[in-house]
This record gives structure tokens, C-alpha cells and sequence, in this order.
């Protein structure tokens, strides 16, 4: 089964990110920092990532950082999902690792949409 890790500092967008995932078959993580996500990747990397920017302890563009470096941390699909909307943001998210970027809020088709653009559901 496809793993996805919700990294977001607001328990309402891991819950319902986690409702949205796993009704589209995906076994679901959270963490609720960069730091917390990155432990959770050390042991065990999942499909994806649904990563959040502003976050205490660690931000999201600090973890996705990281995770690139590790062994396999290529491997993840990383979206991004964060109210920073402005083209710097996006860029340097691109440039870091990312493999595609929406918009909070989000809701159930957006995601749909997202993560069968990168491949990782079937339409």
C-alpha cells in the first residue's frame, strides 16, 4: 500500500488530509514539524509527503532539505501545501525538491488532482 506523511503544525489540515488520503488508499503519518517528519523518514520513507511551509521547530522548505540528503530521500513525492502563494516561494520549493505545489485551502478533488499529476493515483 502507497504511504503518505502529512507534515503540519494545524491538527485540522492533518485530519483532514488523513480523511481525504485514505479514502484514496493511502496509509497516512503525521507529523506535526520538520523535525517530527524527518525522524519518521529516517526509519522508514514513505510514497509521499504532503509538506506544509510555516511550521515550528522545522519548516517545511528546512525538512525537504533534508530528506533530499538522505539515502533514498529522492524517492518521496513531495507536495507541498501552504498558504505561501507568491512565485518565490513556489520556485524555491521546486528548487529544493519539490514535485508540486497547492494551495491551502484545499480539499478533496485539489488533492485528487495534485497527486495524479505526479503519478501517484490513477485518474
Amino acid at each position: 500500500m502507497k504511504s503518505c506523511l502529512i507534515v503540519d503544525d494545524s491538527k485540522v489540515i492533518r485530519m483532514v488530509a488523513k480523511k481525504i488520503l485514505q479514502e484514496l488508499n493511502f496509509e497516512t503519518e503525521e507529523a506535526e514539524d520538520g523535525q517530527g517528519a524527518l525522524d519518521l523518514c529516517r526509519d522508514r520513507l514513505p510514497t509521499a509527503v504532503l509538506l506544509d511551509w510555516n511550521m515550528p521547530v522545522m519548516s517545511g522548505i528546512e525538512f525537504l532539505r533534508e530528506l533530499r540528503a538522505l539515502p533514498g530521500g529522492d524517492a518521496p513525492v513531495v507536495v507541498f501545501c501552504t498558504t505561501e502563494n507568491d512565485i518565490e516561494h513556489i520556485q524555491e520549493a521546486i528548487e529544493a525538491g519539490a514535485n508540486e505545489y497547492i494551495m491551502k485551502p484545499f480539499d478533496s478533488e485539489i488533492l485528487q488532482a495534485k497527486f495524479s499529476q505526479v503519478g501517484l493515483i490513477d485518474d
